[in-house]
């Protein structure tokens, strides 16, 4: 079973929910060479995660982060992890809610998704810096 394996390096970007699909497709070029199998995307970090959602509307985008932002606030103040800025533990509870990774099934050299469905780079920090993925293609 044929196994590709690559790093993807995402600048950079705002505090917010984000489509990626076409960042990761492009990343792995052997992706047309599967006929069935499955992709993981793997989040290096403790503080964005990964999720699939709704690609068409970016108001989808909007209110899930909006929501995120009410739900784990900011400073709240039964948080004692602080030393890294009234985001960074309320980033932490998001990216645990939502998650470091996804897996997708592969059929016909494409990614299986449905109609509507994309991938999200959720980054819950106002300054999260570059993010590191790393994506594994399997299967024939």
């Amino acid at each position: 079973m044929p196994v590709v394996q690559r790093r993807l390096e995402l600048a950079p970007l705002a505090r917010g929910v984000h489509l990626i699909t076409r960042e990761v497709v492009a990343a792995m070029p052997e992706l047309h060479q599967f006929r069935a199998g499955l992709a993981h995307v793997f989040m290096q970090h403790t503080s964005a995660s990964l999720a699939l959602n709704e690609n068409a509307s970016p108001d989808v985008r909007r209110d899930l982060d909006r929501w995120l932002d009410d739900a784990i606030p900011d400073a709240w103040r039964g948080f004692a992890h602080v030393d890294e800025g009234a985001d960074d533990m309320p980033a932490h509870v998001k990216a645990i809610l939502i998650g470091p990774s996804l897996t997708i099934p592969i059929a016909d050299g494409a990614l299986a998704l449905g109609t509507w469905q994309g991938i999200y780079l959720c980054e819950h920090r106002d300054r999260g810096g570059p993010r590191s993925l790393v994506v594994t293609l399997s299967g024939e």
